[in-house]
């Protein structure tokens, strides 16, 4: 069953609707329903919808992870009922491995993920142009890469630091996009004089010069995910993964961490 969080008015072209996938659909009941976002809510501005991720699951026990290919620690969330729950919001298949629909262009569907790119004031004005944004709730050891891959458009990450989920991230997306929707603050000029907006237009600020000698402590994302079924819509799991060998799985882990960094997060990494 989906819930709809401070029963908002009905969906318009003009209406922003956010839709957050989870396993513990309870967790948003309190965080959106108070101040701007439930105001927001109840003119109409905005939407959200969530959806527990469990009603996509095909087995009695409910199941939405796996153990690990390639052996680790945790589990990983599987794909099968992630695909099917972003399918059943848009109406449509996110199509395989031969073919892969296009996602509409007012639309976003963001991963939650440590291991993604950084949100910041400029994302969430990016995302406040959109029509839709769907938020995928990672939990456990991570999120099967083939979402990420071929289901995702944006993955996102809050911060250098590991929560236990992706609620508290969508959360914070949520509040974060809402103030920026027309009409949400009252006052157009709130959101662009704060502290971000301002930061945008200056290039050399000290916001900026204090990132950077904090990225000097420098780490690599985490290593891509993948669990059962190895063969899901024709994108398979990668052969090394299945193979047995420890070290070459570890060497495997440890060249995708590096071009995960490198594709998402290059200010962690030395300058060339």
């Amino acid at each position: 069953m989906r819930r709809a969080v401070c029963s908002p008015a009905p969906l318009n072209f003009s209406t922003m609707r956010f839709d957050l996938i989870t396993i513990f659909p309870e967790f948003f009941a309190g965080p959106l329903n108070h101040g701007i976002v439930r105001r927001a809510a109840e003119a109409g501005i905005m939407q959200i919808h969530v959806q527990d991720l469990r009603e996509f699951t095909r087995d009695r026990h409910r199941t939405v992870d796996d153990r690990p290919f390639g052996g680790g620690e945790g589990m990983v969330l599987k794909p099968e009922p992630l695909f099917q729950a972003v399918e059943s919001l848009l109406g449509h298949s996110a199509g395989d491995a031969t073919q892969k629909n296009p996602l509409s262009e007012k639309t976003s569907i963001i991963l939650l993920s440590a291991a993604g790119k950084p949100f910041t004031q400029q994302t969430a004005r990016r995302l406040a142009q959109q029509d839709r944004l769907v938020l995928i709730c990672g939990r456990y050891e991570g999120v099967d890469e083939r979402v990420a891959e071929h289901l995702a458009s944006d993955e996102i990450s809050i911060g250098d630091f590991v929560l236990s989920g992706g609620e508290l991230p969508a959360a914070l997306i949520v509040d974060a996009v809402t103030r920026l929707l027309p009409g949400a603050l009252g006052n157009e000029a709130s959101s662009q004089n704060e502290s971000f907006s301002l930061l945008e237009r200056a290039e050399q600020s000290e916001a900026a010069r204090l990132h950077k000698a904090l990225s000097a402590n420098r780490t690599l994302l985490d290593f891509p995910h993948y669990t059962r079924p190895a063969d899901f819509r024709g994108w398979t799991v990668p052969e090394v993964l299945i193979g047995g060998n420890h070290s070459e799985v570890a060497k495997w882990r440890r060249d995708q961490a590096l071009a995960k960094t490198r594709r998402n997060r290059p200010d962690l990494l030395p300058s060339e």
